[in-house]
């Protein structure tokens, strides 16, 4: 381990100001990834700030029927909430399908945003990884990249973003809040994980500012949820590929409907023009289908991935049919 300063942070703001002038500074609340990477030597932090104390752990239904989550609410506590269990299922269905229950224990909602890939170049320091030392190359597109990213990959990364929670978000359509040297701002969900493009080592929408907030808009009613997650073993595995589907129904037809992928691309992956050609079509599984093929026209595998794209067609289709089943199921 190497050396490294140690503060706590008693308010938002003093967290906020101690990461400035010192962007080697890291927060820490959970720390299931943090403290993996900088005993690897992967990440090393001038400063860990640690920000558990901070009034960040609720759940509030706000007026308008949205659901705002502490950045410092634990993963199994998000899984279990009453309104989360009612209102966005997806999000709990996720989150269950991921880690283990000793990690969701610890985890929390602003570190699973944070969380960083499970890439084995860059966790191996003697590895080329332009993400974790830009210009240095990337070994995993000539490697062993059988986990890799077959959507929004680049030359310079193909890393695949390794979150379950993440996935549901991107399909709900949340937001973002951040707290920093210049004040609060809000950001969609969708803006705040970046494609690799030529700058891997730059992930997030961050500017020197602190998660303090993910926000979920009204659900959708009636609501069918279905969260399918295809992997080398049933626990305690990332996803080879995810896919998380969420669609209301009327008399038969689709009405709203939301698809996110995951174990398949460098970000959280929103499936926008498939939710676009869904919508108004009888659910059943031509249309399924449909949507699925057109949510992968732009996959590009690699050596030793092809396999990922009919096997996230599979996940697509069954998440779709499942949600629409239980759509189905509520309307009665």
């Amino acid at each position: 381990m190497r050396t490294f300063a140690f503060a706590r942070a008693d308010s938002v703001a003093r967290a906020v100001a101690s990461r400035q002038g010192e962007p080697a500074s890291a927060f820490v609340a959970g720390g299931t990834t943090l403290l993996d990477l900088v005993k690897l030597d992967v990440m090393r932090p001038s400063r860990i700030i640690d920000i558990n104390a901070l009034p960040l752990k609720g759940i509030e239904r706000l007026h308008d029927d949205r659901l705002r989550i502490g950045a410092l609410v634990t993963n199994t506590d998000l899984a279990y909430h009453p309104d989360v269990l009612a209102d966005h299922p997806l999000l709990s269905q996720a989150i269950l399908a991921g880690a283990s229950s000793q990690v969701r224990n610890m985890a929390t909602t602003g570190g699973n945003l944070m969380q960083r890939t499970r890439c084995p170049y860059f966790r191996d320091a003697a590895a080329a990884c332009n993400k974790r030392a830009p210009g240095s190359g990337c070994d995993a597109r000539h490697g062993v990249n059988r986990m890799h990213a077959v959507l929004g990959g680049s030359s310079e990364c193909v890393a695949v973003h390794p979150s379950d929670m993440c996935v549901a978000l991107a399909a709900i359509g949340a937001t973002v809040t951040l707290h920093g040297p210049h004040g609060e701002r809000e950001i969609e969900f969708a803006d705040f994980h970046r494609l690799p493009g030529t700058t891997p080592h730059l992930e997030h929408a961050l500017d020197g500012e602190l998660i303090v907030a993910v926000t979920l808009p009204p659900p959708l009613k009636p609501l069918g949820t279905a969260y399918v997650k295809l992997r080398d073993r049933a626990c305690f595995e990332f996803a080879l590929a995810s896919a998380g589907a969420m669609l209301s129904l009327d008399e038969g037809l689709i009405g709203e409907v939301r698809l996110a992928l995951g174990g398949v691309a460098t970000k959280p992956w929103h499936c926008r023009e498939a939710e676009a050609l869904l919508a108004g079509k009888r659910a059943e599984t031509g249309a399924f289908e449909a949507a699925a093929d057109l949510a992968l026209a732009d996959a590009r595998p690699l050596s030793h991935n092809a396999f990922k794209i009919p096997l996230a067609r599979q996940a697509i289709v069954r998440a779709l049919r499942d949600a629409a089943c239980a759509a189905r199921e509520n309307d009665t």
